[in-house]
């Protein structure tokens, strides 16, 4: 009867599955519930590059078409920067509130 389980193994076995699981669970319940200061700051970093961007390209687009090579390019890199500036205003406005309501959102990085 080599086929039949152990059943104290089988108790042990599921001992053990337990523990693990309980484990999974609380690790995962800690996963997600905040940003750290260097993912808001990339975020932020992201946010500005991508405003002056979109106004560089729309500033040289419009100058390719009037022909004004420089003078758009540098007006609309300047309405980019002020954007992406604006943006990051906005981000961290929204992060400083939700950390004073206490919702998850931003962590100090401390583990």
């Amino acid at each position: 009867m080599a086929d039949e389980p152990d059943p104290d193994r089988l108790r042990a076995l599921e001992a053990r599955l337990n523990r693990v699981k309980g484990q999974a669970v609380k690790a995962d319940a800690s996963v997600g519930t905040g940003f750290s200061q260097g993912e808001v700051a990339w975020r932020m970093i992201i946010e500005l590059v991508t405003g002056m961007v979109i106004g560089m390209g729309i500033g040289y687009g419009l100058d390719v078409l009037f022909g004004t090579l420089p003078v758009l390019l540098i007006i609309f890199a300047l309405f980019g920067f002020a954007a992406g500036i604006k943006t990051m205003l906005r981000t961290a406005d929204q992060m400083k509130k939700q950390q004073d309501a206490g919702k998850p959102g931003f962590s100090d990085g401390g583990g």
